[in-house]
């Protein structure tokens, strides 16, 4: 009976546990890095879409303010 409890322990050890302290550190800076280089990326990205979006508002023609326009024109003729 005994050998089968430590039979369950060893199995429900984790990989956490199994590995090297060293390997462990490595693993969780990397994660640490890969996590702010994907910040980085969504404030470039953020940035990009934003520079584009205010160039589009500069360069918007009257037709389409016009058309973009929620008043009513006819009203004021």
């Amino acid at each position: 009976m005994r050998k089968e409890s430590n039979k369950k322990d060893d199995n429900k050890s984790t990989l956490k546990d199994r590995l090297d302290q060293d390997i462990l550190s490595k693993l969780s800076s990397k994660k640490e890095s890969m996590r702010k280089q994907q910040k980085e990326m969504e404030e470039q990205d953020r940035q990009k879409k934003l520079a584009e979006r205010k160039r589009k508002e500069e360069n918007i023609s009257f037709e389409e303010l016009f058309f973009e326009s929620d008043m009513d024109w006819k009203k004021y003729k």
